[in-house]
């Protein structure tokens, strides 16, 4: 049993591993795997108060409670990129220790979520920065270089102390039904199972598997040579529950802490929108001010966009946005809203993203030459020409697609945003 579930667990991951990398390169993207990642998920129940999405936070949570921290090892982007490295180092597991630390963290990261931004969840979320990364940002890729060095030395310390999401998912696991655990009588402490480790969360001393750090890799189950250690609901034992000063110090310096964060969140929140500038983004959006307190920056629109018109964050934009020098909007297309899993881009049909205004078209009089091509190009019929006169502009109809800038061969076309998009 503990064979067929190591390897169904190994293939489930591997396929997870191959759907992300497909989805983040552009190329296949059918099942929305990214859509029942939890900061995600967290994020679009915030937003949206979306029925489907608190339905799927609460799965994960309820898978969690079963199973343990499967999502670390299967169904995480960084968790299987580490699980990779794990496989190609070798090393050989020592004990780590559950630094509390990472309560306060998580804390911090989830109580400026609560509050209204995602900010930091940029700078840490797992999905996130793996995103990043693949799509050649600086701070995904400076990450996954940092981590070859962190598993080498620590194995997957980030998962067991940093990780925000690795921290809830502990806490539920610490209580799961499934664990991993040794069986005392047969156990005779040689380690093996201990030096497979990655999470350096068993000690095999005293006889002890850590399962609020374990990952549930599995990797431990077939190297006891007396078949001590297994992976199941755990025989009860006559367990006493004492929570301790210490514990109790720190679940109540957690919850400070939580507050504060939202308290802090709502502050950062409203810093962060009165200092950003118009830009164009994609039809459901919203506004520049919200979008950009809600986007996790995961670059999954950026990969997707046919048109290659939405352009990653950078020194002037803190967020995705939609640059028109190349391309425009391709009228049939809401590639971007299909995909976005944080919902910062709003989930609608391609008929509302057809109505959402997002920008604005303006013609140069002193540039057109008349030639009249933006009329002719424009999928909304939103410009009009009379016999030699300049083109004209209805702003009741522009969607603000760039097909008409594309289209002028003088450049007399200009794409300006709209303060907040609207449904025409």
């Amino acid at each position: 049993m503990n064979k067929t579930t190591f390897y169904f667990c190994r293939i489930f991951a591997i396929l997870m591993a191959i759907l992300t990398i497909l989805a983040f390169l552009g190329i296949f993207y059918p099942l929305k795997i990214f859509n029942i990642q939890i900061i995600a998920l967290g994020q679009r129940a915030l937003i949206d108060f979306s029925l489907f999405s608190i339905i799927l936070l609460t799965g994960n949570f309820l898978l969690t409670f079963l199973l343990g921290r499967i999502y670390c090892s299967t169904l995480c982007p960084l968790g299987l990129y580490q699980e990779l490295l794990t496989c190609l180092f070798r090393r050989k597991g020592k004990p780590q220790q559950n630094y509390p630390y990472k309560y306060f963290l998580a804390a911090v990261v989830f109580g400026t979520l609560i509050g209204g931004t995602i900010y930091l969840i940029r700078l840490i979320d797992p999905y996130t920065l793996f995103g990043s990364a693949i799509s050649g940002a600086y701070l995904g890729g400076g990450i996954l270089i940092l981590l070859v060095a962190l598993v080498w030395f620590k194995g997957r310390f980030f998962c067991t102390n940093i990780c925000p999401v690795g921290a809830i998912l502990g806490l539920i696991s610490k209580c799961s039904l499934n664990k991993i655990y040794i069986e005392k009588e047969k156990c005779v402490s040689c380690g093996s199972c201990a030096s497979k480790c990655p999470s350096g969360c068993i000690d095999f001393k005293n006889k002890i598997v850590d399962n609020e750090t374990c990952v549930k890799c599995l990797k431990c189950l077939d190297k006891c040579p007396k078949q001590a250690i297994h992976y199941g609901i755990k025989p009860k034992e006559k367990v006493s529950f004492n929570p301790n000063r210490r514990k109790l110090l720190i679940g109540g310096t957690a919850l400070v802490v939580l507050a504060a964060g939202i308290k802090s969140g709502i502050i950062l929140s409203k810093n962060i929108a009165a200092k950003i500038k118009k830009a164009i983004l994609p039809a459901g959006a919203e506004s520049a001010k919200d979008f950009a307190n809600r986007c996790l920056n995961c670059n999954l629109c950026v990969q997707n966009c046919p048109m290659k018109i939405i352009k990653k964050a950078d020194e002037e934009h803190s967020t995705v946005y939609i640059d028109y020098e190349d391309s425009f909007c391709d009228y049939n297309c809401h590639k971007c809203s299909e995909v976005c899993p944080s919902g910062a881009i709003a989930k609608i049909s391609l008929e509302q993203k057809q109505k959402t205004q997002i920008a604005l078209a303006q013609i140069n009089e002193e540039k057109c030459v008349k030639c009249g091509l933006c009329v002719m190009k424009c999928p909304k019929e939103a410009i009009s020409k009379e016999g030699d006169a300049f083109p004209k502009v209805n702003p009741e109809i522009c969607i603000g697609c760039g097909a008409c800038q594309k289209a002028c061969p003088v450049k007399a076309i200009e794409i300006v945003a709209v303060e907040k998009q609207k449904l025409l």
